[in-house]
């Protein structure tokens, strides 16, 4: 069950990875699902007109998985950068824009991979048939590779310092642009990623892949206590708050209310994490401001 939840989890955990780190630099990404559905489309399609199997159609395919999803995310980050208009409107802008070019390319057609690829995700290692653990271990891959970008290397420490104060970032000597640019790369490496896996574990990709997908991956990281207002969140929350949400909609399932209820459920939460969060900085902030006021009358 524990393999089974995390590997129903690890597609949009893997993406909710990547729009953590927008989300600290205090940006948003709402194009994630459609980046997911054009770099899915357009592997099967390229690799259905080459004939490509084997190892070699793994490695294409995960190649040109990878640079749509960078492509993509350049482009969200450029846009951002250049036109200097709020990262909700961009993404908003380019989720529909994507997958209109990931439905014009496919012709709305469910377009089969090679078995080689389902061959790979699909491989049990050992666990049993039914079980199918590839895509859980990316997951916790991707979520290691967040954590030690986010915490332990200089790059990582700019995404929080721009999130958290981007004028003082600026005064500092940050490159602000560059900043701003690489974390929407990240998110569109890891939709890319995703798609790669979700296609190969599926079999097929297609333009409605992933569709509804912005709602889990930008709930995971705020459940997960990324904040909204930015410089706030981890890796390893945003796994978790995708592993919470699986969760929610297995115990649904398993209690057998009925599974509409599933997006009032976590729009609830969503909420709850938000209004908690922001309870807390102003608990904080308060603390903060009777520590400083204690200081001074000590000093007189």
């Amino acid at each position: 069950t524990l393999v089974q939840t995390a590997t129903d989890a690890s597609f949009f955990a893997i993406m909710a990875v990547g729009a953590t780190v927008v989300i600290i630099s205090n940006g948003i990404d709402l194009s994630v699902g459609s980046i997911y559905a054009l770099a899915g489309t357009t592997m099967a399609l390229v690799l259905r007109a080459g004939h490509f199997e084997g190892p070699g159609a793994v490695l294409l395919g995960l190649a040109i998985c990878l640079g749509v999803g960078l492509a993509a995310g350049l482009l969200n980050g450029a846009m951002v950068v250049g036109l200097r208009v709020h990262p909700f409107i961009i993404t908003l802008g380019t989720m529909w824009v994507l997958r209109g070019i990931a439905f014009v390319a496919s012709k709305a057609e469910s377009i089969l991979v090679p078995d080689a690829l389902t061959g790979i995700a699909k491989a049990s290692l050992g666990l049993g048939s039914s079980l199918y653990p590839v895509p859980m271990l990316v997951m916790l891959a991707v979520t290691v590779v967040g954590s030690i970008y986010l915490g332990r290397t200089v790059m990582g420490r700019h995404v929080f310092a721009l999130g958290g104060n981007a004028e003082a970032s600026r005064f500092a000597g940050l490159r602000l642009p560059r900043i701003q640019i690489g974390v929407y790369v990240v998110s569109g490496a890891c939709a890319g990623l995703a798609a790669f896996m979700g296609a190969a574990f599926y079999g097929s990709a297609s333009c409605s892949d992933a569709n509804g997908y912005e709602l889990y991956v930008i709930a995971s990281a705020v459940v997960g206590g990324a904040s909204l207002s930015g410089g706030k969140g981890s890796a390893v929350s945003a796994t978790l708050g995708a592993l919470l949400i699986v969760l929610i909609r297995q115990s649904i399932r398993t209690l057998h209310f009925d599974q509409n209820y599933e997006w009032i459920i976590i729009g609830v939460a969503t909420i709850i994490a938000v209004v908690v969060d922001q309870a807390s900085a102003r608990l904080t902030a308060r603390r903060l401001a009777r520590s400083a006021a204690a200081v001074k009358a000590a000093r007189k």
